[in-house]
């Protein structure tokens, strides 16, 4: 059986393929369109998708859509009917967008070459947030969780809580729109002067350098409930009536949200490229604490209400890594998984195995722990290109290779490095890296000066072999996805600055050497040149999506300060 996942329409538009429950690739659309969070019909991802399962259109039993517009209709048609005096922009937008979501046949038939009556797929709608729940759960190795969607808004609901057992999934509980701890957290962004779409993580990086101390102010926003959900003040934000979220230009651009109350209890806005002043980085600070007892909140009320110990978690909210690295402490819960695409990207693969788990009722696969599933190249293909753009290169084998790769990061370097299947999701997890000595205590500001070019405050990830956690952190869990952040220890913290954030502690990538073999080898042979099992690792990127391919990473590397290019076995220097 063979089941085609998408997000279509929406801000990181995606495709995800499964055979019998298997999952055989899954892509964004950004990777091949080259603008970040495309929000289109992701054409090109599907076609990589069918080449990857070795499928046609045609060969596809089920079509999958992370949307359904008849998902909460008595909701939406109240909504609308309570605002019917006012100039409702929002919902005449998704409208709009609704009808490209449950109208797909065409855009199917034109990118397969098709005619319509040909496609003999059943398309099957699937509500935004059970998709989000079940790429967390049926992704999982858990045969029964507690499960949290927690993001902006979809399908009408921000937040849903449910439970998973076997392949069922059944929902406990939601909150609707637009109450939300999504647009609460944009709202701030906007505030803090960080205007676009995905700006959020910008916010939790900036927080460490401030103190909290204005969560009494900003905690007056949101009511939390007694049923472990929450409500908020509509005062601090903007009317609904006037929130635009425009996918028009495949560029998700997001009105205002802040209102007028937020500016009367802190003060004016940053304006997009102020200088940040101490009361900016405190504001941050008291953002994110805010947003951290709410998601504990909901999670403790969560298990109290189901008694279980295992919790899977999606959503655009459940990319805060910060939050997700005190679960575990702070709640009791006692194991976490969050996929590697815990954003709305993830709806592509969630929308699919809901459909073949709970739908159609078959056997789970075995659980996804890597999130190498897109595109990869040949040492063949790679020659091919350099030879056309008269590149120098050496080919060498992986062991010549480490050495030299070492030898210059030591230097110290820096290196693209650029092997096996791209990555599913937002992080760089060593397939389309770039890579450093964590023990240069200038490597931050050189990577952020002259290669990534972006503001000095973000930090930069630790990718540590994943049995040294125990000795550079003082939490040890299984993070294959970069997804939480722990604690530094104090005594290793001097040894891995460039690593180490204002507040001590890493955003890190547990290597295991069987799902990532080429990447633990290289972090070894570092670690036995050093005797730090650590590296620095950051998206293979320059104010761009992820690089996808070999050209890509090679235009990158000339327009950067890079001083080593890796493409799988090819090695460029200048």
């Amino acid at each position: 059986m063979i089941i085609l996942g998408l997000n279509a329409h929406h801000a990181d538009s995606s495709a995800a393929i499964f055979r019998n429950g298997v999952l055989i690739a899954a892509t964004e659309e950004e990777r091949f369109r080259r603008i970040k969070h495309w929000a289109g019909f992701p054409s090109e991802a599907i076609q990589f998708c069918l080449r990857e399962a070795g499928v046609t259109l045609a060969q596809v039993d089920h079509i999958c859509i992370g949307r359904d517009p008849q998902s909460k209709f008595w909701k939406k048609v109240f909504f609308v009917l309570k605002n019917i005096h006012k100039k409702n922009t929002l919902i005449s937008d998704r409208l709009k967008n609704s009808k490209k979501v449950t109208s797909i046949e065409t855009e199917l038939a034109q990118i397969s070459g098709l005619d319509e009556s040909t496609i003999k797929s059943k398309i099957i709608n699937v509500e935004h947030h059970r998709a989000h729940l079940a790429s967390a759960f049926f992704a999982s190795s858990f045969e029964e969780a507690a499960i949290l969607s927690i993001d902006g808004s979809g399908d009408f609901t921000t937040t849903m809580i449910a439970t998973g057992k076997g392949n069922q999934i059944t929902v406990l509980d939601s909150v609707d729109f637009p109450v939300s701890a999504g647009l609460f957290y944009t709202a701030f962004t906007q505030y803090l002067g960080f205007p676009h779409y995905g700006d959020e993580y910008k916010v939790m990086g900036l927080a460490p350098y401030g103190n909290p101390i204005y969560v009494d102010q900003i905690k007056k926003c949101l009511e939390l409930k007694s049923d472990g959900l929450f409500e908020w003040d509509a005062d601090y934000f903007a009317s609904t009536t006037e929130i635009k979220l425009d996918y028009s230009t495949h560029v998700p651009v997001i009105s205002t949200l802040f209102g007028k109350k937020i500016v009367e209890v802190l003060g004016p806005p940053r304006a997009a490229g102020e200088e940040l002043t101490q009361k900016h980085k405190d504001i941050a600070a008291s953002v994110q604490r805010v947003c951290e007892d709410l998601i504990f909140h909901i999670l403790n009320h969560l298990q109290k209400r189901t008694g279980l110990k295992n919790l899977c978690l999606a959503g655009g909210v459940a990319q805060n890594s910060v939050a997700n690295g005190k679960i575990i402490e702070l709640t009791k819960f006692e194991n976490l998984y969050i996929p590697s695409a815990g954003h709305d990207a993830g709806i592509s693969m969630g929308s699919a195995l809901y459909v073949y788990n709970h739908i159609l009722k078959q056997e789970r696969a075995p659980a996804v722990f890597s999130a190498y599933t897109g595109s990869k190249f040949s040492n063949e293909e790679i020659e091919t290109l350099l030879k056309q753009r008269g590149i120098t290169y050496e080919r060498l084998d992986d062991d010549q290779l480490f050495d030299r790769i070492t030898d210059k990061l030591i230097e110290p370097g820096v290196v693209g490095w650029f092997s096996g299947r791209a990555e599913f999701g937002p992080r760089a997890l060593g397939a389309r890296s770039i890579i450093a000595d964590p023990r240069n205590p200038k490597a931050k500001d050189l990577l952020n000066a002259k290669i990534k070019r972006r503001e000095s405050f973000r930090p930069f990830a630790p990718s540590i072999l994943k049995e040294y956690t125990v000795e550079y952190f003082e939490k040890v869990e299984d993070v294959p996805f970069m997804e939480k952040v722990f604690p530094i220890r104090k005594e290793k913290r001097a040894s891995i600055p460039a690593v180490t954030h204002a507040d001590g502690t890493g955003r890190l990538q547990t290597v295991m050497k069987d799902v990532s073999p080429r990447y633990y080898a290289l972090i070894d042979r570092f670690r036995q040149k050093t005797g730090v099992p650590v590296l620095l690792n950051t998206s293979f990127n320059e104010n761009e999506p992820i690089v996808n391919t070999p050209a890509e990473a090679l235009d990158c590397f000339l327009r950067t300060s890079m001083d080593m290019l890796v493409l799988e076995n090819c090695l460029i220097v200048r």
